[in-house]
């Protein structure tokens, strides 16, 4: 599958998109043919390669020309539908649009369908927006996938007058995408057009995927952030399969002089706010002293909370964080009919063949406790009702 990355080290705009794709090697004839189709009058474009920080990067210009009326949704999705461009490119700019229009909606308190798009209606945002799209299809992109998106502070001048940066609009087209705050900059570093196709195409936001790279580009943007460069850049390339791993937060405090008396409740209370797993490790710390590392690992999202029972709950005054992955079998319960009563077994199997199977200790431990036998002895009568059954 053919995959681009967008590294948004600086921020995204839809120029820098568009001028990252070309420097990559799409072509300028196929964005200009689309373009020359656009049912739109008096605007023009120019493509420049520039330098910046020593890297070449292709630096791309919509010039409005003459005033452009407000549009509405309606209005945009027929200019795209008039164009030359091809199936694919047609429905992704649509998708766009129309995660644009319910943004600003939802800011608004109207409906999409009665948006007044503005700045984002204007012919450089269809442009901007189309001609991505087209590039995107013109290289045999399948799927794209993002960077966190930098997230800045300040304020721009809209056509609702000054309002904050990230504006409102783009904030919600950000619901559920990963950001990252960016303090070197006040100004707007992601863009409603910028974050309008990231939010709508990218399928994963993140590290760099597990790819075979056949070409980069740089697309750069019109402001200058002092010694950091501003530009975009996109890899393209042919992916390489992943495993089905999940992400996962470790948190991890090390510690010397807390009562162990305080551990299986403070135990029990983390894996109930959902950590995914809690443990103990045995170690030793400066000047001999024993201690215990305590381990909890959970979801990307849920790390905060944990942290805060930690601090709480502890005698920590630090919390060490990593990102780790981890391969889960696929699970399944099955019941099995014992001497003992019924018993739960966990069964976990890997690309469609069962290669593990586990009596459930809570059900081992009642019938033993019910008919006055050893856990072993219903736990191995669990194993042998599965095999038979599986057998």
């Amino acid at each position: 599958m053919r995959v681009a990355y967008f590294d948004c080290f600086s921020g995204i705009s839809g120029d820098m998109a568009l001028g990252a794709l070309l420097s990559a090697g799409a072509s300028e004839q196929a964005l200009r043919e689309v373009w020359s189709s656009l049912p739109i009058a008096g605007w023009g474009y120019r493509f420049e390669k520039v330098t910046v920080n020593g890297i070449e990067a292709v630096d791309v210009t919509i010039d409005s020309g003459e005033e452009q009326p407000h549009r509405h949704l309606s209005d945009v999705l027929e200019i795209i539908e008039k164009s030359t461009a091809s199936v694919w490119a047609k429905g992704w700019a649509r998708a766009v649009f129309e995660s644009l229009a319910q943004a600003e909606a939802s800011v608004h308190g109207t409906t999409p369908e009665r948006v007044h798009f503005h700045e984002v209606g204007a012919v450089d945002s269809i442009a901007d927006i189309l001609g991505v799209c087209v590039l995107l299809d013109d290289l045999g992109v399948q799927q794209v996938e993002c960077s966190p998106l930098p997230v800045s502070r300040g304020f721009v001048r809209s056509a609702h007058g000054v309002i904050p940066v990230p504006p409102p609009a783009v904030m919600e087209l950000l619901k559920g995408v990963e950001v990252a705050p960016d303090d070197e900059v006040q100004g707007e570093t992601v863009t409603p057009t910028g974050a309008a196709l990231m939010a709508t195409l990218a399928r994963r936001f993140g590290g760099y995927p597990r790819m075979r790279i056949e070409g980069t580009g740089y697309g750069a943007g019109k402001k200058r952030f002092g010694a950091r460069p501003n530009l975009l850049r996109v890899v393209v390339g042919e992916s390489v399969p992943n495993l089905p791993a999940q992400e996962t937060v470790l948190l991890e405090v090390n510690l010397d002089d807390m009562n162990p008396e305080w551990f299986p409740e403070l135990q029990q209370s983390l894996l109930e706010a959902e950590a995914l797993d809690v443990y103990y490790t045995p170690i030793v710390m400066k000047r001999g002293r024993p201690a215990v590392r305590l381990s909890v690992l959970c979801e990307p999202g849920k790390e905060m909370r944990l942290m805060d029972m930690l601090f709480q709950h502890t005698t920590t005054f630090g919390v060490r964080f990593s990102r780790w992955q981890r391969l889960c079998l696929e699970r399944r319960w099955e019941a099995v009919q014992t001497p003992y009563g019924e018993v739960r077994v966990k069964v976990g199997s890997w690309q469609g063949r069962d290669v593990s199977a586990s009596p459930e200790y809570a059900d081992c431990a009642a019938r033993a406790q019910e008919h006055g036998v050893p856990i072993k002895e219903v736990y191995a009568q669990a194993m042998s009702a599965y095999r038979e059954r599986s057998a």
